[in-house]
């Protein structure tokens, strides 16, 4: 069957056949865990290399199968509360009509040349992706995409493409990202923004191509845009109340990234920072306490599904965790990349890399997990630390394009009203593209001896 002709599931079918799935095989897989312990550069639980063992079997039943997926809500509830707070603000901005206004404008002075939009928007959104591996934070802008791509008469799958797209691969190819590089770096005993050089070298192609790519899919399939409505129109904020707005949303955006970089802030710090910002953009727009109210209780309603959606794929690893089955599964992807050529052996560890994430959809998870078992190996095989840093970060960032179990962007696609096999029909051929593209990579790294 071709990729045109797949129809998948609903996602909350398919994250349940997931779920069941990762439950059966923990009545196959052997059980095993590395012993674990503290790393002081990360404060995080590290593997102890050479220390796997079998443990007693812990199948799942069907019973506590059903029972992961309240208990996979509550472990991603950080990011849950960051889906609907974060919306919810949005849908208070939105309210003001200060997204109608700004489009309005953005159409009236890009036309006959719509498509500038695509890389004026692809490459804002890698910055974040880029910055601090923006993904779970840019579902909330899907009402807003879902308004621009229909003025300009652009199909949702674009939509999704300039937003989450952009973001993973600006976060795939990244010098900077805390929450991969950073962390891969941190573990694998390297200094941070090593290496940073050879890292933009590939990310400016990278967004190129993507880029480039994305911009032919949206001139292939675009119609007529949908104009704005009298009520829309009508509902626009102008003047100082405008500006104002526009200044609280900039500002909030760059006090959270500074708090990123500099004060560690995580998903708890911006789900109250956009929540104070769209409590002061509902009073200066106009809408008062109650209208103000009201905008949040329609985002929340607005963002339920979505945020369902990242507890459901959450429940997967928390199945294989129950199962102790996570780390035979990582011993049994890597074990047989040792015996390649050093060479192939980069290359099958991002594949690896990219399989594992199908179970661990956590990137900074991923790194804790891998990087302690790899980075020994790296060392007996003669292989770059850094080599091994970006194997990691290649395979773990292009699976993200695609991942089934990758909760940000199924709830993504989902708010956007797009099917993941439209999706899929759209991403995989620039997943593979970026692949070879990331193949060449590391084989420059090791041929150039970067370290």
């Amino acid at each position: 069957m071709r990729l045109t002709e797949l129809r998948l599931p609903h996602p909350l079918v398919l994250l349940v056949g997931f779920v069941l799935a990762a439950a059966a095989l923990t009545w196959v897989v052997p059980a095993g865990e590395y012993e674990r312990q503290e790393d002081p550069a990360t404060g995080r639980q590290v593997v102890v290399p050479g220390t796997y063992r079998t443990v007693a079997p812990a199948p799942v039943t069907l019973t506590d199968a059903l029972v992961d997926i309240p208990k996979g809500m509550a472990d991603a509830a950080s990011v849950i509360f960051l889906v609907f707070l974060v919306g919810a603000a949005w849908t208070v901005v939105e309210r003001t009509g200060v997204f109608g206004t700004l489009l309005d404008g953005l159409v009236a002075r890009l036309r006959g040349h719509d498509t500038l939009v695509i890389p004026i928007s692809c490459l804002v959104f890698a910055t974040g992706g880029i910055l601090i591996q923006m993904q779970e934070e840019l579902i909330a802008f899907a009402p807003i995409l879902v308004l621009l791509v229909a003025r300009l008469g652009f199909n949702r799958v674009t939509a999704v493409a300039m937003s989450i797209g952009a973001a993973v691969v600006g976060a795939t190819f990244s010098p900077i990202n805390p929450f991969m590089v950073g962390i891969a770096q941190k573990v694998a005993g390297l200094p941070l923004l090593s290496g940073s050089a050879f890292r933009i070298a590939f990310l400016v192609p990278a967004l190129g191509l993507y880029i480039w790519y994305t911009m032919r899919h949206a001139a292939r399939t675009q119609t007529a845009g949908v104009a704005s409505t009298a009520q829309e129109a009508a509902a626009g904020a102008s003047g100082w109340r405008m500006r104002t707005i526009l200044l609280l949303i900039i500002g909030s955006f760059a006090l959270f990234v500074v708090g990123v970089l500099r004060w560690e802030w995580d998903f708890d710090q911006m789900s109250a920072l956009f929540f104070a910002m769209g409590i002061v953009v509902g009073l200066v727009g106009k809408l008062g306490l109650e209208g103000t109210a009201e905008a949040y209780v329609d985002g929340f309603k607005s963002m339920a599904y979505a945020a369902m959606i990242i507890g459901f794929a959450r429940a997967i690893y928390v199945v294989m965790n129950q199962g102790h089955i996570v780390d035979t599964v990582v011993r049994g992807l890597f074990a047989p990349v040792a015996d390649l050529p050093v060479t192939l052996t980069a290359l099958g560890m991002m594949v690896a890399h990219g399989l594992l994430h199908l179970p661990v959809p956590s990137t900074s998870g991923q790194a804790v997990l891998t990087m302690p078992l790899l980075v020994p190996l790296s060392d007996l095989l003669g292989l770059s630390r850094q080599v091994t840093v970006l194997a990691y970060q290649f395979g773990v960032g292009l699976m993200d394009l695609i991942n089934p179990t990758n909760g940000a962007l199924l709830a993504m696609i989902a708010a956007v009203g797009v099917r993941l096999e439209e999706w899929w029909k759209f991403a995989v051929p620039v997943m593979l593209l970026l692949t070879v593209l990331a193949a060449v990579a590391l084989v420059a790294a090791i041929a150039i001896g970067l370290t």
